[in-house]
């Protein structure tokens, strides 16, 4: 693997690693994340692929946007795919980075050639009850007056209430979310709710189209596991659970989802393109 470039493009840190002639794979991180929580995975996926990172608008070292309404975090990634000049790019979303991927996919089908999910809660009503060091650090009283306070350690303790099983949490990852601030993020996860209260995500995969792989933890503590099932809907959708993976299987398990990802990406590539029905 080799990183090549970074850069700031359409209001977005962008990291490229890989031979930049392979086939492109996108990697759009979740709320409040950046694009250093793909780090695992990465060394395997840019073996055999362009792997194009970005810091999605507000988060890790990308500005503050005028708008974080999920619509239009995906025009600032086709933005920056045109601008690469790229195409049928196989595009992968964590958590609510699936929300943008597939905003991406509704707004420029010409953009997406397959759609990997992983951990995206599937409607509002899959949502559970968050852990309780999020709830505190997330809303008033306390999360306004503890969230620029944060400690390392705190921060750390935050992103791995969202795994079952323990995590190593890098420097980068830790400095990155310091970066996004309490009002860009309460920002973001309201307007991803109001994203899918519209339309839940199956809904709006299902007239696409577009290759899907689902990949969820059966003890994701942010999503009620069984919702993923919520995706049958979707035509020639492939649903993948991680057995005792939480909320971060890029971290809990780096090895199967850097895998699923790479076959998935590789057999999409190989299929025609499937039609809608009308």
């Amino acid at each position: 693997m080799s990183k090549y470039d970074v850069e700031h493009s359409h209001g977005m840190y962008v990291v490229h690693d890989g031979p930049r002639q392979a086939r492109p794979l996108l990697l759009i991180h979740g709320s409040g994340a950046s694009s250093s929580t793909w780090s695992p995975v990465v060394p395997a996926l840019a073996d055999r692929h362009h792997v194009i990172r970005v810091d999605l608008p507000g988060c890790g070292q990308s500005p503050p946007a005028p708008s974080y309404d999920v619509p239009a975090q995906a025009g600032q990634v086709a933005a920056l795919l045109d601008e690469l000049g790229l195409r049928h790019v196989a595009v992968v979303g964590h958590s609510s980075g699936g929300y943008v991927a597939t905003a991406l996919a509704e707004q420029r089908p010409d953009l997406v050639g397959s759609l990997a999910l992983i951990s995206s809660g599937p409607s509002p009503d899959a949502l559970l009850r968050q852990p309780l060091l999020l709830r505190i650090l997330l809303a008033p009283p306390f999360g306004p007056l503890l969230w620029s306070r944060r400690s390392d350690a705190l921060i750390r303790r935050g992103i791995s209430a969202t795994a079952a099983r323990p995590v190593d949490v890098p420097d980068d990852v830790v400095a990155d979310v310091r970066g996004t601030t309490y009002r860009a993020m309460r920002t973001v996860l309201r307007r991803n709710t109001a994203y899918i209260t519209e339309r839940s995500v199956p809904e709006r995969l299902a007239t696409l189209g577009v290759p899907v792989l689902v990949i969820f933890g059966t003890a994701d503590p942010r999503w009620e596991p069984s919702s993923a099932h919520q995706y049958d809907v979707v035509p020639n959708a492939r649903v993948e659970l991680l057995p005792g993976v939480g909320h971060l299987p890029m971290f809990e398990e780096p090895k199967t989802t850097g895998e699923l990802l790479l076959g998935f990406a590789t057999t999409a590539a190989a299929s025609p393109p499937m039609i809608p029905e009308a």
